[in-house]
């Protein structure tokens, strides 16, 4: 049974960890499938990435972690790249990602939902970045976490481990929203994302990215400008009509 599962919504991409009677907790395989998921993601407009069941994701399985205890340092250094390889996947996928959080997301599940361009939650989602618990540090996950939420609140988390709940994850940024109805709120921004141009949304994820200065900010206004989807868009906007590429 693949732990992943991977379908086509129209012009949206979903990735979901698929175990979860496990709480979707992650092992070599799952981080194997996530990132093949992510290697390629064609033509989608966006990417969904959630967990099925009750919760987005434990964190690394226990039967993983107990197995790391008997690797070299040379492997525990591949493992952890595995890992590295996949969150720099999602961070910079072409197409925007939006991560399903509820319940659970603790350990290296924080790194998910921080690679992620929009994370939305869950009121009841519990978030912990529980690694020193163990005797061990987010290490991996600290560039993305830190990206989202800042040395001041990582100074608290990381080194407390303890849980937080949904409305402090948002508070520090790990999250842009709490929604009482989870599965409205992704169809929301989701229907933002298909209505603007998709060419548009891959170059302002990669603007974000790059953050370019100087000349170079003015080069990439003119290349969309005159580009057929910005020529599209301004003629729409100026005709008052729908752009071709909107949804539905």
């Amino acid at each position: 049974m693949s732990a992943v599962r991977v379908g086509r919504d129209g012009h949206v991409l979903q990735v979901a960890l698929a175990r979860p009677e496990r709480r979707n907790a992650f092992d070599a395989g799952v981080v194997a499938e996530l990132a093949a998921a992510f290697a390629d993601v064609g033509d989608a407009r966006a990417v969904l990435l959630s967990g099925e069941g009750p919760s987005f994701s434990a964190g690394a399985d226990i039967e993983w972690m107990r197995a790391s205890v008997e690797l070299t340092g040379e492997e525990n250094v591949a493992d952890a790249l595995r890992l590295r390889r996949l969150l720099e996947a999602i961070d910079s996928c072409p197409a925007p990602v939006v991560a399903r959080v509820q319940g659970h997301a603790f350990g290296g599940a924080g790194g998910l939902v921080a690679a992620a361009d929009i994370a939305l939650a869950a009121e009841d989602a519990l978030f912990a970045f529980t690694e020193v618990k163990l005797g061990i540090v987010p290490a991996v996950i600290s560039p993305f976490v830190l990206a989202r939420i800042g040395p001041g609140a990582a100074r608290r988390y990381f080194l407390t481990g303890e849980r937080f709940d949904a409305r402090a994850a948002l508070r520090i940024g790990l999250v842009h929203e709490v929604a009482a109805d989870l599965d409205a709120a992704c169809e929301r921004v989701l229907a933002e994302l298909l209505a603007a141009g998709p060419e548009a949304v891959r170059a302002a994820k990669r603007l974000v990215l790059d953050a370019p200065l100087g000349d170079e900010t003015a080069q990439r206004i003119a290349e969309r400008r005159a580009s057929a989807e910005g020529q599209e868009g301004l003629r729409a906007f100026l005709e008052k009509r729908r752009p071709a590429w909107r949804v539905p």
